[in-house]
């Protein structure tokens, strides 16, 4: 398998951030950036290209576990509406 080029890890890395932007609590969506942000900037310099490769697919489904959290979180942290019945 050919080598991630740089364009294909800055999109996933554009891709991840945006992704996490979407996180509804502030506590997951900051954690999610600065994991990605640290995660990217520790193996920037990393020459291997089967290393490259290797960490290229962990941050794709990384991608998909994000996308699937905010689609199941989304419900839960919306802000929930009481309708208090009177009494009569």
């Amino acid at each position: 398998m050919a080598a991630a080029s740089r364009a294909q890890v800055l999109r996933l890395y554009r891709a991840l951030l945006r992704e996490s932007q979407r996180f509804g609590g502030y506590n997951y969506r900051t954690y999610a950036i600065r994991r990605i942000r640290d995660a990217f900037r520790e193996n920037k310099n990393i020459t291997d290209s089967e290393k490259i490769e290797e960490l290229v697919n962990k941050a794709k489904a990384n991608l998909e576990i994000i996308h699937r959290q905010v689609y199941f979180l989304s419900p839960f942290l919306l802000p929930s509406i009481i309708v208090l019945e009177k009494r009569q």
